[in-house]
């Protein structure tokens, strides 16, 4: 797989991530420990040197079996990992506090059997704690050989600017893809004049995009899918139309819906690594194909001028934690 750099950090990356969230949250119920060591493993195999983790996903369960399946190879992989939620809780609200920083980093470094974590996020903006103070914390453990790189996720303008005046930001993680372009108005420009490399997350939407679910899939109880209003039935079933109008770019190509969605992606700029998340084997296979993709300017003309007649309906987030977002 080819590799990309993360803004102007230097740090080097597999243009294609894995977002290892869904393997023990977020989705239903946590894969089988060996069987997701097994896929992290596979990842590596073919190819993947960017694993992506955090404190909030099941309390540092999934941070363990990152750091268990990455141990033979940790030298060789870049792992990154988040702070920021009271408790390690999503539901519980933010916590930036510098102690909690550090407890989180200590606790982060025992679970993925490290002495280092390569990117540490801040997983959401905490408008508590000014962020010249959350910088410099990071900042500081990066002095203190703890950290190498500090990102932001899901940030707005305002805070990317104050954070990377204290402490150069590598990377800001968001959601961005075929189905959520909201990135390109503000954040991208951004990144492209500050040097900060970009990993959308959710490239696929959440699944949609793939084309595996439509107006009758039921989500397990757990599956967070549940409460956004996006992945309502009747948003469903309107939001078919992008499916549609992808699969049949898709034919043409001899790809997969979610390989030329990912595709796209990389064709955007080349500091953007996206981390597709999944379960399954056939399709970690299939999201790494899509290295192999190459979109014409003349593909994604077409692909801008399809997009423009298709609106995508629904919020991408409850009310409530939508509120995190953008600050």
């Amino acid at each position: 797989m080819k590799t990309r750099h993360l803004g102007r950090s230097g740090l080097e990356v597999s243009a294609f991530g894995l977002g290892c969230m869904g393997l023990s949250f977020g989705y239903g119920p946590a894969t089988e420990k060996s069987a997701a060591i097994q896929l992290i493993r596979t990842a590596y195999e073919l190819g993947v040197t960017f694993f992506d983790t955090a404190e909030a996903y099941a309390q540092g369960a999934n941070e363990e079996v990152v750091g268990e399946a990455l141990a033979p190879v940790r030298d060789k992989v870049v792992i990154a990992t988040k702070f920021g939620f009271l408790g390690g809780d999503a539901m519980k609200g933010v916590d930036s506090r510098p102690e909690n920083i550090r407890a989180v980093t200590e606790a982060s470094l025992r679970n993925l059997r490290t002495d280092h974590i390569d990117l540490l996020y801040q997983h959401r903006v905490d408008p508590a704690v000014p962020m010249e103070d959350v910088a410099g914390t990071v900042r500081d453990l990066i002095r203190e050989g703890k950290v190498g790189h500090f990102g932001m996720s899901e940030a707005g303008v305002e805070s990317i600017r104050k954070a990377h005046a204290v402490q150069p930001v590598t990377a800001l993680q968001s959601e961005y893809s075929l189905w959520w372009r909201e990135p390109e108005a503000t954040v991208l420009p951004l990144c492209e004049e500050l040097g900060i490399g970009f990993v959308p997350f959710s490239p696929l939407g959440k699944g949609f995009l793939t084309g595996a679910i439509d107006a009758t899939t039921t989500f397990d109880k757990t599956d967070f899918r549940n409460i956004v209003p996006r992945f309502s039935e009747e948003n469903r079933k309107a939001n078919q139309a992008l499916v549609t109008l992808l699969g049949g770019i898709a034919a043409g190509h001899g790809a997969t819906n979610a390989q030329i969605a990912l595709a796209w992606l990389l064709a955007r700029k080349p500091w953007i690594a996206p981390i597709p998340g999944t379960t399954k084997l056939h399709r970690l296979e299939e999201n790494i194909g899509a290295a192999a993709v190459t979109l014409t300017p003349d593909d994604l003309g077409a692909i801008e001028d399809a997009l423009a007649k298709v609106e995508v309906v629904g919020d991408r987030y409850p009310a409530q934690l939508q509120q995190r977002v953008g600050r």
